[in-house]
């Protein structure tokens, strides 16, 4: 929805979000998204919530590097995680709320497994970065060169 209450066409969210309607349609043909509305010519209408999870899914591809597959597991699971909230909120009895618990950790300890996975990535590609730092300055010191003055954030970033 725009700040007036009314929902968005697919051109807003995608201006707003500046990516293409493309996107915004592959994203409902691989199950990331379902526009909470249709007009009867069937034009896809989104509420602030659609937005919000499509810049979830932007930074889920930007910031952490998951691909679309995993970006799928990812929001699912999230999903499955709301619903579960809900049913629990909604005054579960105790047995029920014991499986719900069950299956709301096994579900989030299925994401750690995912971040970490990442995590190690990136850790892996930071210690090669590392070593050819090293190099550089092996090579710098060996010739007599100088390296460039590092930026403080550079810096910190070594140790």
């Amino acid at each position: 929805m725009s700040g007036d209450g009314r929902l968005l066409r697919i051109g807003e969210v995608a201006t707003r979000l500046d990516i293409s309607t493309r996107t915004l349609r592959y994203y409902e043909e691989l199950g990331l998204l379902d526009p909470v509305g249709r007009t009867p010519g069937g034009g896809r209408r989104y509420a602030d919530d659609d937005v919000e999870r499509v810049r979830h899914i932007r930074d889920l591809q930007q910031m952490l590097g998951f691909n679309l597959d995993e970006i799928k597991e990812i929001i699912d699971a999230e999903d499955r995680l709301a619903e579960l909230r809900t049913e629990y909120r909604k005054g579960a009895s105790v047995k029920r709320q014991e499986s719900i618990l069950h299956e709301a950790f096994a579900l989030n300890e299925r994401l750690q497994r995912h971040v970490s996975a990442k995590i190690g990535v990136l850790d892996g590609f930071m210690a090669e970065l590392k070593a050819k730092a090293r190099r550089y300055e092996e090579v710098a010191a060996e010739r007599g060169l100088r390296l460039p003055e590092r930026p403080a954030a550079a810096r910190r970033i070594r140790r």
